[in-house]
């Protein structure tokens, strides 16, 4: 695999990583997951968007956002990834420096890195998946795409403890979103995800899913989903750059939809599947 490091293209077990680096001691440091189908980028204008953001938010100079898009073509085709679908990974932190939980003075470089390799689906998307709800143990700025994320992963771990796809977080009696993704519920013949606030990720998809409803004719709104109202709802979904949008038909342990994906999801992702193969970035 040929990765990108700094600046340069090298093969992945070339790369070296500074014991001092930020992201290593301390998960200083942000990233961002956009995906090809066909070989085409989708979206890339957003992810890149969100990067700028987060990177502004943890306050972290010196990267040529712009220049990353270049970045992921480039590993798509040293890859041989030009035809196919892929994940291209990007991660930025603040860089090496002696450990200090201040930002370096002076600053150092951000430390730069990204791969690029083939999708795999882990689930049926005919049949959804199952999820469990967890309390949310998380930071309050899951706004920021930080990969400090390891409430993120023991959740997930506990969903796979479960024998579940993903844990589905609860926060002050509201479902917020997943460990990996973004959480939907179609309540009333509604599609209701919650309002963007520092305790969710503005997810890609999320974005994605929201349009395509007022496109379509959809009813859909964002509003808080109360935990007490998940055994009322008639479909719950997830979204994200992997999964796409996927029902979750049983949750707790409880079917959803009959355990089948419900009519509207599948329309949703009906209708995602014709948008993401359209035109590129």
């Amino acid at each position: 695999m040929i990765t990108y490091f700094n600046g340069t293209f090298v093969p992945k077990d070339d790369v070296r990583v500074s014991p001092d680096d930020r992201g290593f001691l301390f998960g200083d440091g942000v990233y961002e997951v956009a995906r090809t189908y066909g070989g085409k980028l989708f979206a890339l204008d957003r992810h890149l968007a969100r990067l700028r953001y987060s990177l502004d938010q943890l306050r972290i100079r010196g990267t040529d956002v712009d220049r990353l898009g270049d970045v992921c073509r480039e590993l798509l085709r040293q890859n041989d990834l030009g035809s196919r679908d892929a994940v291209v990974y990007l991660q930025v932190t603040r860089g090496a420096a002696p450990r200090t939980h201040a930002f370096p003075s002076p600053a150092v470089g951000p430390t730069v890195y990204g791969y690029a390799a083939p999708i795999t689906p882990k689930f049926d998307p005919g049949k959804g998946v199952a999820a469990i709800t967890v309390p949310d143990t998380r930071w309050a700025r899951c706004d920021i795409k930080s990969v400090s994320l390891v409430a993120n992963c023991l959740a997930n771990q506990q969903a796979a403890e479960a024998g579940v796809f993903e844990a589905i977080f609860v926060r002050d009696g509201v479902a917020l979103e997943g460990s990996h993704t973004s959480f939907f519920a179609v309540i009333g013949g509604e599609v209701r995800t919650v309002p963007l606030t520092n305790y969710v990720l503005p997810g890609i998809t999320r974005g994605v899913v929201l349009e395509l409803c007022r496109s379509n004719g959809i009813p859909a709104k964002e509003a808080p989903i109360f935990a007490h109202q998940l055994n009322q709802a008639e479909e719950l979904f997830l979204a994200g750059t992997t999964t796409e949008v996927l029902a979750a038909v049983q949750l707790d342990g409880r079917a959803v939809a009959g355990g089948r994906p419900g009519p509207i999801t599948s329309r949703l992702r009906e209708l995602f599947c014709t948008f993401s193969s359209g035109p590129a970035e």
